[in-house]
């Protein structure tokens, strides 16, 4: 009963899920590549080059890291989510007309 609520959805509440769960995948997804693709160069250049090995500790690497990832991911599903809301704007736009 815990799980049951007594407010009926609208279809566009689900559509609004629907979106913010693309969103949240694609995001999800591009954050894995990008912290792929920043990791590779971080942790190599750490091993090899002298300045880095000197001045980068481990907490600087998970940083640039994980900023690299963070930003992909809110950079994604912001875009993602202002594309799906400019195609539903642009829907009701031509239905009006």
């Amino acid at each position: 009963m815990a799980g049951r609520s007594f407010l009926i959805r609208s279809p566009k509440e689900e559509e609004s899920d629907a979106a913010v769960r693309e969103a949240v995948l694609l995001g999800a997804k591009n954050a894995a590549i990008a912290g792929t693709v920043v990791a590779v160069p971080t942790l190599v250049g750490c091993r090899v080059l002298p300045w880095a090995k000197a001045n980068l500790n481990y907490t600087a690497q998970a940083l640039i890291i994980s900023a690299a990832c963070i930003a992909g991911f809110f950079i994604t599903a912001d875009k993602t989510i202002l594309r799906n809301a400019r195609q539903n704007t642009i829907g009701k736009l031509d239905k009006s007309t």
